[in-house]
């Protein structure tokens, strides 16, 4: 499609509802973030229809437009333009898996909770339940209260800073310039408005309280080092699904994986999940239409079985780390819990960033996987 067309289109078409690549009769749905734009989603789209997979990255109601048609939507709306996704991508595949960034990851437990019957498996980029990275002010514990404030509340719109989510400085600029320009349709609104932050919030606490429900295997992808989403955030939603679980770490990137510079590796990733869960003719459906093969294995080195039980895992987050004031070193909340020491590799050439200092990179991402639900 050359455009984005609003949701309730009269034409009809998977392509009406967002960017669509047509495959195999595996379907792979990937919902976008709040004030962000299916743009965001198309790297790993196409990556994945290239393994075969038919990828639809709908539009979500009221986005890639104004603030004003934002926050005239809620997140019953949000909701229903990802469950009409999913019909839509169900009435012409075999199987569906789903997948999103951010608070799209969010809705995609919510699809989870919903309509579970509907979907093969999860894909979690970047989980925010939270918004407690680097880069936001220590003061943030006082924003639901903002929020909640009549006047205030309505008016405060939340601006993210440098480095906006991307590390590969280059992109960053790019996309920070089509922001400001105004081009919500290519990069998304440069600040999202209270109204829709505390709609999506409401959304987090009633998926929070039914993690324990979903039981599909789920793939979460986080960067150690997420300037918005602390790594909290998917350690989170890891120990407290009711199913197989796996989290890959990422270390060359910051919020927007999927668009930042191991966006490959994303959909590498979920490639090779999703087809672990296939059977042998769904597998050779998903070849026929391939235009390259599926990577050997994981491009990541694991680094346990478990996350272990809950308490061990944020135990781990609250003992004594690195010095008062200093950056976050999600490396070291690693090792203090599960006794693993990352192998130290020079830092690509493209990694330079003026955000905090950075533990050194792994030679490879960290896949922590957990077979069984924790047992409270």
């Amino acid at each position: 499609m050359t455009g984005l067309e609003r949701p309730g289109a009269s034409a009809t078409g998977l392509e009406q509802l967002g960017p669509f690549f047509p495959g195999s009769r595996i379907g792979m749905l990937l919902l976008h973030g709040l004030a962000g734009t299916p743009a965001e989603m198309k790297n790993v789209a196409k990556k994945l229809n290239g393994y075969g997979f038919t990828v639809l990255c709908p539009l979500l109601a009221g986005h890639c437009a104004t603030e004003k048609e934002l926050v005239a939507t809620t997140r019953h709306d949000w909701a229903a333009s990802a469950a009409a996704a999913l019909e839509a991508l169900r009435a012409r595949t075999d199987a569906v898996f789903v997948g999103g960034l951010s608070a799209g990851a969010v809705l995609s437990l919510h699809l989870a909770l919903q309509a579970p019957e509907s979907i093969r498996g999860l894909a979690l980029y970047s989980t925010t339940l939270r918004w407690d990275g680097w880069s936001i002010t220590k003061l943030r514990f006082l924003l639901p209260l903002w929020l909640r404030l009549p006047v205030i509340g309505r008016r405060y719109r939340f601006r993210e800073v440098h480095p906006y989510g991307i590390m590969n400085e280059k992109l960053r600029r790019r996309l920070h310039t089509r922001m400001q320009e105004g081009h919500a349709a290519e990069a998304g609104l440069i600040a999202t408005p209270g109204v829709s932050l505390r709609e999506l919030w409401r959304l987090v606490d009633k998926v929070k309280k039914r993690l324990h429900e979903i039981r599909l295997p789920s793939l979460l992808v986080h960067a150690r080092n997420d300037d918005i989403a602390d790594l909290r955030n998917a350690l989170y939603v890891l120990n407290r699904l009711g199913g197989p679980a796996e989290l890959m770490l990422l270390d060359r990137s910051y919020h927007m994986i999927t668009v930042d510079q191991e966006r490959d590796k994303v959909g590498d990733a979920t490639a090779l999940y999703c087809a672990a869960r296939l059977s042998d003719a769904e597998k050779a459906e998903l070849a026929r239409a391939a235009s390259r093969e599926l990577p050997a294995a994981m491009p990541a080195e694991s680094i346990g079985k478990s996350a272990g039980k809950r308490r061990g895992a944020f135990a781990a987050l609250r003992g004594h780390g690195p010095e008062r004031g200093a950056a976050p070193d999600p490396a070291w909340r690693i090792r203090k819990t599960f006794g693993f020491a990352p192998a130290q590799a020079d830092p690509p050439e493209e990694m330079s960033s003026p955000g905090p200092p950075r533990p050194a990179p792994v030679r490879r991402s960290a896949v922590i996987r957990r077979t069984e639900p924790d047992v409270d």
